[in-house]
């Protein structure tokens, strides 16, 4: 599969410039996209306040921002068909014919001494060895002033003759305006409409298109001024490369086909290649033309081999590079519904998601299935003015949370009787979460578990638990503004919000039974409350923001749960509900579901 990194880098605090005011925000905001909707499985981050990795710091200067383009793009890393992007909001400025981005350190007044060349930052990504290189830059605001210009001529001729994709945030004698109305740039609040559901700007062409309009409609609307972003995509097929692959189309798909026919007729096979994986990537694997190019590509290679040093005739599990690993990764793709209500528990929206997972066999034809859920950020906790909140879902703080697997579903009964060899459960039925278990009954099942697979399982920490279930959501429910018991099982008679009365089932029901979320995890809302790793703290104050379980606190006997139960009101199953209780409690709603450490 296709390797995907970036670095996203916001700036707010310079040392000798004035501050800026959402440039920070800008790249959190970028980092949460790629992460949570693009499938990044590496986001390297650099704010003014982000903390530390693997005991680095990640503060903006200079000294640090070289550190990692000297050492990570040190030799190649990636490969055809792979993607590297490179986010920068703050201040940019041109200097003696010269473009240079301007680290929290960058003094205006020894610029080459304390300021960063753009055309070494190119230079440094292109040395990762992926086909696709994106740089983003918001930096056109000429150290706050208005007068003289700003960068992209220099970046976007040496973009053309290194074949890097270069979107710059407007014209080099434009500025790059902050909307303090939408408490973000101009540009990325453009950049990431059309790249997201809004735009659906699978390809380089279209998000030009989508940016060349979007832009000077904000900011026409909130500022008296001009800017207009453009992007810089040579040789001409770089327009057809698909940024996005689940927004692509298939007319998106077939021109990126032709461009991939034309370069086989021109016998540049390489650049055939690449395109090619692009579109079997695009077309999750399923695109028979694109799998006999790879291999009649494959063919012509070692057609042209010298015949004094015959070599075996390649095959197509290993001359892809690294499309086709099933051996290698055991990871599969499912597909789902995904479904959008309005405040009233109206659906407004359907649509078809995607996601990996794997399954463990544990015995007498019982499987769990793990799904991968992407690493990101994200604001934990709710907001003051959501209804039915609770004090204890506060303060919201920003959690960063690493890649990781979790259940598909709620451990069943059936799992569980496989695994400890009993079944608890007061509602029976092998396909229903098994309940009246305890925290350390869920513990036990973990450690059982881990020593049948070769994979380590636990319990989610809080803040895994409430990532997973948001999926990149930030209303109540990860179904929009309500729910009702058509999606969720809970006590209908206690809805939320402006929805209906409904359904008061007074059991649990079959996992999988309603519409998952868009990570494709079932019941995260209702059914039964689900045990986290934490100890229960009455407050977010001094919580890890780095996904990690909170193990001190008051009395290590109280645990949590999370997301409501069928006896609950509507209102208790949000994404941000937190419930005490103690460890040894075993009640009739409440299950777990578990969370897999490492996947060989």
């Amino acid at each position: 599969m296709a390797k995907n990194w970036a670095i996203a880098i916001g700036i707010n605090q310079y040392d000798y410039l004035q501050p800026l005011n959402y440039a920070k925000r800008d790249a959190l905001l970028m980092q949460e996209f790629l992460g949570n909707e693009a499938g990044f499985e590496r986001i390297f981050f650099f704010s003014d306040d982000s903390p530390p990795v693997d005991g680095k710091s990640t503060r903006p200067n200079r000294a640090n921002l070289r550190q990692v383009f000297l050492e990570l793009f040190n030799k190649p890393f990636m490969e055809a068909g792979d993607n590297f992007w490179f986010f920068f909001s703050g201040h940019g400025i041109r200097h003696a014919d010269r473009d240079y981005l301007m680290p929290c350190d960058g003094n205006p007044a020894d610029i080459e001494e304390t300021a960063i060349p753009i055309n070494f930052v190119a230079e440094r990504l292109r040395r990762c060895g992926a086909d696709n290189v994106v740089l983003i830059l918001d930096a056109c605001r000429s150290l706050g002033t208005r007068a003289g210009e700003g960068i992209g001529r220099q970046t976007a001729e040496e973009a053309r003759q290194q074949g890097v994709i270069s979107i710059f945030s407007c014209s080099p004698q434009e500025y790059s305006y902050e909307i303090e109305a939408l408490q973000q740039g101009a540009f990325t609040t453009a950049l990431l409409e059309g790249l997201g559901i809004q735009g659906q700007c699978a390809t380089v062409e279209r998000l030009n298109q989508y940016l060349k309009s979007r832009v000077p409609e904000i900011v026409s609307k909130h500022k008296k001024g001009r800017q207009t972003p453009y992007v810089i995509a040579e040789p001409v097929n770089k327009s057809h490369l698909i940024l996005v692959p689940r927004y692509a189309t298939l007319a998106d798909i077939a021109t990126l086909k032709i461009d991939a026919y034309q370069a086989e007729v021109n016998r540049n096979l390489d650049l055939a290649e690449q395109l090619w994986i692009r579109v079997l990537a695009a077309a999750s694997g399923r695109d028979m033309d694109a799998i006999r190019a790879i291999q009649r590509i494959e063919r012509l290679r070692w057609e042209r081999q010298e015949p004094s040093s015959p070599q075996p005739r390649p095959s197509i599990e290993n001359s892809t590079k690294g499309i086709f690993t099933v051996e290698k990764n055991p990871l599969k793709n499912f597909q789902f519904e995904v479904v959008t209500v309005n405040a009233k528990g109206n659906i407004t929206n359907r649509r078809n998601e995607e996601a990996k997972y794997f399954a463990e066999n544990l015995g007498n034809g019982v499987t769990l299935e793990m799904v991968q859920i992407p690493g990101g950020s994200f604001m934990m906790g709710s907001l003051e003015g959501e209804a039915q909140r609770y004090e204890d879902e506060s303060p919201l703080h920003q959690v960063t949370v690493p890649k990781f697997f979790m259940g598909k579903y709620a451990v069943t009964q059936a799992q569980y009787q496989e695994i400890m060899g009993s079944n608890p459960s007061n509602f029976k039925g092998e396909k229903r979460p098994v309940e009246q278990v305890s925290w350390d009954d869920a513990v036990e099942f973990c450690k059982k578990l881990s020593q049948k697979t070769e994979h380590t399982y636990r319990l989610p920490s809080e803040a895994e638990w409430e990532y997973a279930c948001r999926a990149a959501t930030k209303t109540p429910f990860y179904f929009g503004e309500t729910i009702t018991t058509d999606l969720v099982n809970y006590d209908g008679s206690n809805p939320y919000g402006s929805a209906p009365k409904g359904e008061y089932r007074k059991q649990t029901t079959d996992v999988g039974k309603f519409a998952p979320n868009s990570f494709g995890l079932y019941d995260m809302h209702g059914n039964v409350w689900e045990w986290c790793e934490d100890v229960y703290n009455d407050n977010y104050i001094d919580a890890p923001k780095d996904g990690s379980p909170w193990l001190t606190g008051k009395d290590n006997d109280i645990k949590l749960l999370r997301g409501g139960s069928w006896s609950f009101n509507a209102g208790d199953c949000r994404s941000t509900v937190r419930v005490s209780n103690a460890r040894a409690d075993r009640n009739f709603n409440v299950g777990f579901r578990v969370v897999a450490v490492a996947v060989a």
